[in-house]
């Protein structure tokens, strides 16, 4: 256990008044009426202004901002709907107002990552399914608003919430599991089908998951092994300190995941910043939205508890569990051979530097009895992790794949369905 958090919260309340001196000149040498505004001095001054106000503020979760979609063509509004909420996740389902077909459209539960960013990270993911189905997603709780009165929360509580889910949305929903969750979404899957539930999903797509991390393994991964659990507990967890809702619960801080992730492409991050000083000082004001749209985002993370943080990193990333077959929930084993009605769809990114190529379709063969028609493998080319659940390639060439895959996996049910209920020729 360290004080980086509380060193962390104090640097931020000393930098307070930097910042809003910063920003009050930000918003003089903008100001149309001063005559140096438009000057190089004072396009300097506001740019530099901006950056040190960005670099040193606190952001908070961002809203998904999702209004609007088109259904069969037909534009419609979209609202957010909470239907089910526990101390540590909420589901939400983006409700299309007014949407008429002839047909509902299937159900899909996005399991966001609860790896130190918010569920709205997976933004473009929902944007791109809302015409063809009804979304709901994960809407993970930053650990350090939740009161210690609400108990912990580790690996074995995150399946049971994607089985409460689950349950929610009713047999035959599909389900997309991003990074992290793959592990526990296809547990939870598992679990389920051993016991012959009834909620049991049409089907799971693993996107960048890490099933099997000693297959091309990548610095996260090797980090993992090197260090060890003891490292993990010993340099990683805090307090949460005072004000914050959740004070004294233990924690894995968003912030240090923030400073990770960003170490891994250190220079890249210095760029971007370097050019968005240069598109401000000349003007660019749409290359400097870009910039501003995606690190409120990507730096907008939540802190995960240390419980769930530690298991996690045994688990998954040290002890292996899952493909050797030693994962157990609860006291219960997790025996990937029982899926064989939900059908799996794995997606890797070529040039992934967190989940390697292989980690993500390690499933397809840890899952036999799952028929071949209904098992999809997709390795898209030219893409990092991120471009495996977002953007231009994401949208043009894996998510209309998906679609085609859950609908194989519809017909396939009807198909089983209807043989079931023919009756037998005598």
């Amino acid at each position: 256990m360290n004080f980086s958090y509380q060193m962390y919260e104090m640097a931020l309340a000393a930098l307070g008044p930097a910042r809003a001196i910063s920003n009050a000149s930000r918003l003089v040498f903008a100001n149309p009426f001063n005559p140096l505004t438009n000057t190089p001095f004072g396009k300097n001054i506001a740019a530099g202004a901006e950056l040190f106000e960005r670099m040193t503020r606190r952001y908070g979760k961002p809203a998904f901002g999702l209004q609007r979609t088109a259904v069969d063509g037909v534009p419609v509004t979209v609202r957010e709907e909470v239907v089910w909420e526990r101390p540590f996740c909420s589901l939400l389902h983006f409700v299309r107002e007014g949407v008429k077909l002839r047909a509902p459209q299937p159900k899909l539960l996005i399991v966001a990552p609860m790896s130190g960013h918010y569920a709205t990270l997976l933004r473009g993911t929902v944007e791109a399914f809302l015409p063809t189905h009804e979304v709901y997603i994960t809407d993970w709780t930053n650990s350090r608003m939740v009161s210690l009165a609400a108990g912990g929360f580790d690996l074995d509580d995150y399946i049971v919430y994607l089985r409460e889910m689950l349950g929610v949305l009713g047999p035959g929903a599909h389900t997309i599991g991003v990074c992290q969750p793959a592990v526990p979404l296809i547990a939870a899957v598992a679990l389920m089908e051993a016991e012959n539930h009834s909620d049991i999903p049409a089907s799971m797509t693993l996107m960048g998951g890490p099933i099997d991390t000693r297959r091309s393994p990548t610095a996260v991964n090797l980090l993992a092994e090197r260090r060890g659990v003891a490292w993990f507990r010993d340099n990683c967890l805090n307090v949460v300190p005072f004000p914050h809702a959740g004070f004294g619960r233990v924690v894995y801080p968003g912030f240090l995941q923030l400073s990770g992730f960003m170490a891994m492409n250190l220079d890249r991050h210095v760029n971007a910043h370097v050019d968005m000083f240069n598109h401000l000082v000349s003007g660019d004001g749409d290359s400097a939205e870009k910039h501003r749209e995606f690190y409120d985002e990507y730096m907008a993370v939540m802190d995960l508890t240390a419980e769930y943080y530690m298991q996690t990193i045994e688990t998954v990333f040290v002890e292996h569990s899952l493909p050797k077959g030693e994962m157990k929930h609860r006291g219960t084993a997790i025996d990937l051979k029982a899926i064989h009605r939900c059908a799996l769809m794995t997606v890797e990114g070529e040039n992934d530097d967190i989940s390697g190529v292989g980690q993500t379709y390690a499933a397809q063969e840890l899952c036999p009895n799952i028929p071949d028609e209904l098992k999809v493998h997709y390795l898209q080319k030219d893409v990092g992790h991120y471009g495996v659940f977002n953007g231009s390639r994401f949208r043009a060439l894996i998510a209309p794949r998906i679609v085609d895959f859950h609908a194989n996996a519809d017909a396939h049910a009807r198909s089983q369905k209807s043989s079931r209920r023919k009756p037998a020729r005598g």
